[in-house]
Order: structure tokens, then C-alpha cells, then sequence
């Protein structure tokens, strides 16, 4: 049951994503180009969306778990850090650059974009490398064996 829910409420993003244009990179360019041919629609989208968001954030903090039983694993409000403030920059020159963010990415290989089949493969090359960054961080902070060491 758990897994069909999963796949409608995919489904049901993904064809919002499409009726509100988010899957069309030519129409989140237009929105992110203030000094030409602006199109404030997606504002429009992105409030409702926010104002959706907000009403469903505060019903799952009241129930503490989702409709299905489950715990829910929410996010934890936190102080703004180097990491954020890089990771935001990284994300709004991508989405500026290619009209894509992941899930409308996602949404447009499955509608035909060739673009967004670009958009993925970078994407995927980002977390490859942000996992691999990951990993050499935990690496040397682990404190190595004394037989490693030479001591």
C-alpha cells in the first residue's frame, strides 16, 4: 500500500509540475529573467505551492507521523552556514543556466527534453562528486590504528 501511495503522489507532483510549467525550461528562464521578457506566472505557482507546503508542515508537526503510520523525519530549522549559502548559490546558477531543478529535470527526460538528459547526467556527476567529497572529509578525520601510523 505504502509503495502506491508513493507512486500517486509522484504522479500527482509530476503533473503539477507540468500543468504549472516547471517542466518547461524556456518558461523558468522567462520567470528568472527580470530584465527581459518576464514572466511573473511562476510566482503565482511557487506561493501557492509555499502556502500549501506551510499548511501540510504544520498538520504533519501536530499528527508526528505520516497517514500511513509512518515516523516522519522532518527538518529541523537551523542556522544559515557556509555549506547552505554555497549549496543555494550552486543550485540557482544551475537552475538559471538550464531551466531545470531536479524534480521538473526528472519530469522532462520523461517527456522527451534532450536538455534535461544533460541536466541529469550532471546532476548525477554533482552528488557523485559531493558523495566522494563526503567520504575523503570522513576519511581524514577518522583516527587511523597505531599500526597504520607507524608508531
Amino acid at each position: 500500500m505504502q509503495y502506491v501511495c508513493v507512486l500517486g503522489v509522484g504522479l500527482l507532483f509530476g503533473i503539477g509540475l507540468i500543468v504549472s510549467g516547471l517542466a518547461d525550461p524556456a518558461k523558468v528562464l522567462n520567470f528568472l529573467d527580470l530584465a527581459g521578457a518576464w514572466d511573473p506566472s511562476l510566482l503565482f505557482v511557487m506561493a501557492g505551492a509555499s502556502a500549501v507546503a506551510a499548511v501540510g508542515f504544520r498538520l504533519a508537526r501536530r499528527r508526528g507521523q505520516s497517514l500511513l503510520g509512518a515516523p516522519l523525519r522532518l527538518p529541523a530549522p537551523g542556522a544559515i552556514d557556509r555549506r547552505l549559502v554555497l549549496g543555494s548559490v550552486a543550485f540557482g546558477v544551475g537552475w538559471g543556466l538550464s531551466g531545470f531543478c531536479p524534480g521538473p529535470a526528472l519530469v522532462a527526460i520523461g517527456a522527451g527534453y534532450a536538455e534535461a538528459l544533460i541536466f541529469g547526467a550532471a546532476m548525477v556527476a554533482g552528488m557523485a562528486v559531493f558523495e566522494v567529497a563526503e567520504w575523503l572529509h570522513r576519511r581524514a578525520r577518522t583516527p587511523k590504528p597505531a599500526a597504520e601510523t607507524g608508531s
